[in-house]
């Protein structure tokens, strides 16, 4: 008995003739177990929507499998894979009140009917759609329109359940408190599901692991944690975080006592040898040039770093955001307190080994995480 819902081999997915037209997914290798949400996270066309539409048999498969419940399906039409979908596009009927679309999906089941209007009542209170159940599609606006998709799709029982863009509608607010109760949602019924997203918020709140995509290639797949704090390659480490990653350009020297990174306008930060592995400093003396990365809520200010400039100093609330002229570019320190500092006032920036990312000046792939070697 295997806990596999969804099995994806080598997928390539070309629009036009294969290997010659737009190559928008590549040999996209995946498995997502039974009770899991995952995100396809990405900017657009990353090749996210067109691997969900491949999943739900709306766009054929250029190459690969993909196997539901453990029966190859990349061949089935949509109707006989048993996938739930809510559309970006919502796609509601628009001849039927939101309460008939919602309830659509139950009438070949064997439900009376005041078990469907149970099950309509409780999803529409969930999310807050309540008092449309009784209007058309073309009477509401876009946010309940897309809620009204996504409840006709969670209402059903189906092998898995795709949720495109699921509130890209909504206020922020709303949003945040949706999160919520539709993670709730699925883990408590054991769904399992796949979403697709640009927000890595979302992401970061939903899912148990992100897939992160970019170019139709699978960059990274693992859970929001590591994803953050052991980035694959160079893409991730600057797509994900918020604010993004620092990432410097360094010529790298070594000793048996140190280690010494050279960035742009004469800045050296040197550590010693000790402060990385073996292997990491195995891997970093067979380089000539690496790029350096750190996140900016781990850069700190010490009266023994090195100079930088204040080029912005914003308070947002809750933390200051430093961004300073840097190594002939801009690092970005993030402090909980309310952080006094004029434009142009020198800072000590001191960026510790065991924070540091470390990616191949090439492939940019990483190379390692602190002390850690990838």
């Amino acid at each position: 008995m295997t806990d596999t819902a969804l099995l994806i081999k080598d997928v390539d997915k070309f629009y036009g003739p294969v290997d010659f037209g737009v190559h928008a997914v590549k040999k996209l290798n995946m498995d997502v177990r039974k009770g899991e949400i995952i995100a396809l996270l990405g900017s657009s066309g990353c090749g996210k929507t067109s691997t969900l539409r491949m999943i739900a048999g709306f766009e054929a498969v250029s190459r690969g499998t993909i196997s539901l419940a453990g029966k190859e399906v990349q061949t089935l039409p949509p109707v006989r894979r048993n996938v739930a979908m809510a559309f970006e596009g919502y796609s509601l009927y628009p001849p039927l009140t939101v309460r008939e679309n919602i309830a659509f999906a139950l009438k070949a089941s064997k439900f009376s009917q005041g078990v469907v209007d149970e099950k309509v009542a409780s999803i529409a209170k969930l999310l807050e759609i309540e008092d449309i159940l009784g209007r058309y599609p073309s009477s509401i606006s876009g946010g309940q329109q897309q809620r009204a998709s996504l409840g006709r799709a969670l209402i059903r029982d189906a092998n898995l359940h795709l949720l495109d863009e699921p509130m890209g509608q909504l206020e922020p607010q709303l949003r945040a408190l949706l999160r919520g109760r539709i993670k709730h949602f699925i883990k408590e019924r054991g769904l399992t599901a796949i979403l697709v997203t640009h927000d890595q918020t979302e992401a970061n709140a939903l899912a148990d692991r992100i897939a992160v995509m970019e170019g139709g290639v699978l960059q990274q797949f693992d859970t929001p944690q590591k994803i953050k704090e052991r980035p694959a390659n160079l893409f991730t480490g600057t797509f994900v975080g918020e604010p993004p990653m620092n990432v410097f350009e360094a010529s790298v020297t070594g000793s048996d006592s140190k280690m010494a990174f050279g960035l742009k306008d004469g800045v050296r930060l040197e550590y010693a040898a000790s402060d990385f592995s073996h292997a990491v400093r195995d891997e970093l003396i067979k380089r000539q040039k690496v790029v350096l990365g750190i996140r900016p809520y781990s850069v700190r200010r010490s009266a023994d770093g090195v100079t930088g400039r204040v080029a912005v100093n914003q308070w947002l609330g809750d933390q200051t955001h430093i961004a300073a002229d840097f190594a002939g570019g801009t690092m970005v320190l993030v402090e909980h307190d309310r952080t006094e500092l004029d434009v142009g006032q020198p800072i000590g920036i001191h960026l510790d080994p065991s924070s540091l990312h470390v990616f191949d000046g090439e492939s940019g792939r990483a190379i390692s995480h602190g002390q850690e070697l990838a």
